[in-house]
């Protein structure tokens, strides 16, 4: 008998279902694996820590896509430097800053709303000093109105 972990062992000690370990690897995330004499797939040891490496940096907000470019990166002999983890992590940090600000001006419009005691969006639409906006861009923003 080959040695590896078979299919529903590599995914439970991992933490994923099986259906996930096929789909990464028709995404490339997972090399093909050896098969056993009987055809079942035989996974190398060390693929239970490719796939942690993926769910964790899927929880850190990178995509598929990117977690294969970091892997790649990672197998490289030449790496260089705009291909590894500090790029993809800064451009990745960007992104989440530029989300967080456009959530809290989301969220301040809310709360300058509810502080406004806005009740009915037609209503508050025909109110000039209402904070939400009604324009088309996110630019004006807000009515201007002084309390």
């Amino acid at each position: 008998m080959s040695a590896g972990l078979r299919t529903g062992e590599l995914a439970a000690a991992a933490g994923v279902n099986v259906q996930t370990l096929r789909y990464y690897e028709r995404r490339g995330l997972l090399a093909e694996p050896d098969r056993s004499l009987g055809g079942h797939r035989r996974y190398p040891e060390d693929t239970v820590t490719v796939l942690r490496v993926i769910k964790a940096a899927q929880r850190l907000g990178f995509t598929l896509e990117e977690v294969a470019d970091l892997l790649e990166a990672t197998s490289r002999r030449h790496r260089r430097a705009d291909t590894g983890l500090r790029a993809h992590a800064t451009a990745k940090l960007a992104e989440v800053d530029a989300e967080l600000a456009e959530l809290t001006a989301v969220r301040n419009t809310l709360a300058a709303a509810l502080d406004a005691g806005c009740e009915n969006l037609l209503e508050c639409s025909a109110i000039p000093c209402c904070p939400i906006s009604f324009a088309n861009d996110a630019a004006s923003a807000g009515g201007g109105c002084q309390s």
